[in-house]
Order: structure tokens, then sequence, then C-alpha cells
């Protein structure tokens, strides 16, 4: 059987015949019909043609523990973003309110932020030294500048909206913790292919979660690494024509995989040993950070595979790695960029 993919429409009719029938979910763009030729008949005679003649391809359709882990996982994601939006209305709150803490504390709502906010929140704004001295001795700031940065015009308005907003940051905390103790319910049989994909520079923790809800703990369902970075969204396009090249541009793919894969990019960009590290700073100055974080993400979901479809820790290959592999070159670059400065360089290997 044949089925469309249109939003979530489809995953009650495949919850009733997965287990009867054989049921092939299709991408709409890979049997889009002709312009004004669109019924949802047509629709149902083109698949099933599409269907007879071997035309079409199915998607990956996990199965069903897999796929409410999935849900697990992205519903987690959600509330995170979520929790990041109530921090940003506190924050304009407390503009609002002339309040100027996040100019003397790097985090608002740590435990000396969130300490202070309560109390404004509850009506404190008179004695602002005992307002600073909620702040923990580890606070770099003084007395008197938390004390400045508290000084401001907060009403009854603000303190109901702190209160609402403390509130609801309270509970958006309380279901993470949930949702992480679920997810890590869920994800205990895994353990083998969470520890290799924990050996991947940048991929720990959250983002293994979402590879293992995304992919699986084995990449069966792709027949390779350059199929799984297209269908996870970060492969290079490739739109050429009389040849030339018109766009290198990615598709969008797998959302949440693709998201998590350049989070975990950024990560891997800051390491100082590592092979991804090396090639993030390679890149930066001729592509800039953005693209740069999508090759490495193309290289992350690279390893991905290697290690789960191999069942080997990942192996790097060196923060010198692009040196080693075209060594004339470096000498190349390194005597000209000295003769640019006026000298005059004779290389002599070492003997050892």
């Amino acid at each position: 059987m044949c089925l469309e993919s249109t939003g979530s429409y489809w995953k009650p009719v495949y919850n009733l015949l997965e287990d009867t029938v054989v049921v092939w979910l299709i991408n709409p763009s890979h049997v889009k019909p002709l312009r004004g030729r669109k019924t949802d008949v047509k629709d149902s005679q083109w698949l099933a043609e599409l269907l007879a003649f071997g035309l079409v391809v199915p998607s990956f359709i996990p199965d069903k523990p897999q796929r409410e882990l999935r849900e697990a996982v992205r519903y987690r994601r959600s509330l995170i973003e979520e929790r990041a939006r109530e921090v940003n209305r506190i924050q304009k709150v407390l503009e609002g309110g002339n309040i100027k803490l996040g100019s003397v504390i790097s985090d608002v709502l740590g435990v000396s932020g969130r300490a202070m906010l309560t109390a404004i929140a509850q009506g404190a704004t008179q004695d602002l030294t005992q307002l600073a001295g909620l702040a923990d001795r580890r606070i770099r700031a003084s007395a008197e500048l938390l004390a400045q940065a508290l000084t401001g015009l907060v009403g009854d308005h603000q303190r109901w909206m702190l209160t609402q907003q403390l509130r609801h940051l309270s509970d958006l905390e309380a279901l993470i913790t949930g949702a992480d103790q679920e997810i890590a319910r869920r994800t205990r049989p895994f353990e083998e292919a969470r520890t290799l994909l924990d050996s991947i520079p940048g991929v720990q923790g959250r983002v293994a979660d979402v590879i293992l809800a995304e992919v699986g703990p084995t990449v069966e369902p792709f027949r390779s690494a350059a199929a799984l970075a297209k269908w996870t969204g970060v492969a290079p396009g490739n739109k050429t024509s009389g040849g030339k090249r018109l766009s290198g541009r990615t598709t969008p793919g797998n959302r949440a995989l693709r998201s998590a894969l350049v989070e975990a990019a950024r990560g891997a960009g800051r390491t100082k040993s590592t092979y991804m590290g090396a090639q993030y700073r390679r890149l930066v100055p001729r592509i800039g950070p953005k693209r740069a974080a999508m090759a490495v993400a193309h290289s992350i979901c690279q390893r991905i595979w290697i290690v789960l479809d191999r069942r080997e820790p990942y192996a790097d290959l060196g923060v010198d790695y692009f040196d080693r592999r075209d060594t004339e070159a470096v000498k190349r670059r390194a005597i000209r960029r000295l003769a640019d400065l006026g000298y005059q360089v004779t290389l002599e290997p070492i003997t050892l």
C-alpha cells in the first residue's frame, strides 16, 4: 500500500495498517502531479500507478518504540525552546522596570539572580543593600555595583509579571527534568550505540539522544554515509546546468537532527586538539562561521554512520591532518609568507 505524507494526518492511518499490510510512506515532492490536474482521486490513481511500476521510494519510518522516543525527544526540545522564550520575557520585564541585573552578572536566572528576582517580585525593592546581599559570595560584582543595577522603577504590574513568569519557568524546568528521565529510561537499551556516539567530538548528552531518536541505534535503513547526510539535510546541493554550478544549498532534510548536528558542530569547532576543530578553523576565514558549521556537521554525520555501521569508536584523524595531507603545500605557504616579510629562507631537514 502507498500513502502520501501530508503533515501529521498520515499517522492515524499508518498506525491502523502497519501491523496488517506493508505501508509505504511517500514524500509528496517526489510524486507531484502536473499543474491543474490535482484532485484526491487523481492523486490516488497516480500513486497506485507509480507503485505498480516501481517508481516510488518509501520514506524511512522507524518502529513504534523509536517513534515514541522521537516524540519524547522533540517534546523536550520544544520545552527547552519555550524556557528560552520565557527567560527573554523576564529580561524584557526587567528592562521595563529599569533593572540592569544582566549587566553585572552572567546568568540572571542562576541561584543568585533568581533569589533577587523572587525578592523583587515579592516587593522587596526598598532596601537595596539587603537585596544585593542575596547574591552568592562567588559573584564577582561588588555589593555596591549590584545595588546600582537593582535600582529601578518596579511597579505592581512588573511584580505580578515576574511572579507569573518565575512560576512558569519553574514548571517548565520540572517538565524538562521529567522528559530527561523518560528519555533516559527509553534509551537505556541502546547503551552500546550511545557509547559509540559519545566518542565523536561534539556529540554528547542530548545530541546523542536526538541521533538515537531520529536515526536509531543502527544505520541499516541508510545504504551509505552520503545517504544519511542527504536524508539529514547537511549534504551540499548539486544543481548544475551547462557545466555551471547554480546552487549548493542544502535540502531541508530532517530538521530536528540537522539542528542538533549543527549545534554539535559548533561545540566540536571549539575543540583545540581534534580534526573537527581544525576543519572548522580552516574553513571559517574562507566561507564564514555558518557554512563552516554546516561543513563540520556534514563530517559529524558521516562519522555517525561509520561508527554505527562498524560498531567501533570514533578514531580522530588528528589536529595536524590537513598539514600531513600535503606537506609540500604547507612548506610553500610558509616560505611565501616569510618572503613577503622580507626574509630569505633555506630549508634543511632535521636528521634524527
